[in-house]
């Protein structure tokens, strides 16, 4: 029999990327609210009530509230806002992070989707911090580039009616919305400095963390603490740094779950620069949501991904 999977929040960027990814899958079943009746409460309650796992690609407060009209019913859910993220009674939903996180995740009634930035970041500074390289009270520093999509709804009407052009950066005042969970799941004592910047193209993402001083031996050790924790992981991998083509593509990884990891610098000097590129609408978001749904269902990790 068919699982019952209902997508609260649609018609989002998020919410038409799992749609597209389970719509076509014999083994889920949709459960949909008619257009006219999404903003009404007792039909996404019955929603709700139907389904066995429910996606909810909504804002933060809509987020808490469907949640709160879900548990009557002991619906299963997955939140892709940040609403939930350092939720001691929800189940950070990055199979890959730690030993037991994929079981935590299968087994869990509530799963919060990481964000993009997050997910790359945590992917890079938690092995080390967790391998003695890493100072959590001297968190190091974090950039990146992602495209305009991972802004939402308003950026992306901002770009492609033409109101905004070019590249900038933002959140300099370091309030950023994904610090907390950087800074939980990193196991991070302090909060890290993060400048984020947008790119004029629609998706894919690349994010630095900045290690100063790591040294070549540091370079290496961070890279065989890397390949480490992902060891036999299906959709992250540690990537050689090209010496040949030392740029990195944001865009390289699109329409795939994959995040792949490297580790940069000069050894002569000890500066080091590690970098995770991800599709920020696949591994950063939908693809992510789906992987999840996948294991609390208890299918296979990479159907529809």
């Amino acid at each position: 029999m068919a699982h019952k999977v209902f997508i609260d929040g649609e018609v989002g960027t998020t919410g038409l990327q799992i749609r597209e990814r389970l719509q076509n899958r014999d083994d889920i079943t949709l459960v949909q609210v008619a257009a006219e009746r999404r903003k009404d409460a007792g039909a996404r309650r019955e929603a709700l009530a139907e389904a066995d796992v429910a996606i909810l690609c909504l804002p933060d407060e809509a987020a808490k509230e469907a949640a709160a009209l879900a548990e009557p019913y002991g619906t299963r859910l997955i939140d892709a806002s940040t609403a939930h993220r350092v939720a001691p009674d929800w189940v950070f939903g990055f199979p890959e992070m730690a030993e037991g996180q994929r079981a935590l995740v299968a087994g869990a009634t509530r799963v919060s989707n990481p964000g993009c930035w997050s997910t790359c970041a945590i992917a890079l500074i938690r092995p080390l911090v967790q391998a003695g390289l890493i100072d959590p009270a001297a968190p190091p520093s974090i950039s990146g580039v992602s495209g305009y999509t991972g802004g939402g709804k308003a950026m992306i009407a901002e770009y492609e009616s033409g109101e905004v052009q070019g590249s900038f950066l933002y959140a300099a005042a370091q309030g950023h919305k994904h610090l907390p969970e950087i800074m939980a799941h990193g196991l991070l004592s302090r909060v890290p400095v993060f400048v984020p910047s947008v790119g004029q193209y629609a998706q894919g993402m690349a994010v630095a963390v900045h290690l100063p001083g790591l040294g070549a031996a540091g370079m290496k050790a961070a890279e065989d603490a890397l390949r480490a924790a992902y060891a036999g992981a299906r959709f992250v991998a540690v990537v050689e740094a090209s010496v040949d083509e030392p740029r990195v593509w944001p865009e390289r990884l699109n329409g795939t779950n994959r995040l792949e990891l490297s580790v940069h610098g000069n050894p002569k000097t000890g500066e080091a620069v590690l970098v995770a590129v991800l599709d920020n609408l696949g591994k950063g978001a939908s693809g992510a949501a789906v992987q999840n749904l996948n294991l609390m269902l208890g299918v296979d990790e990479g159907a529809g991904l």
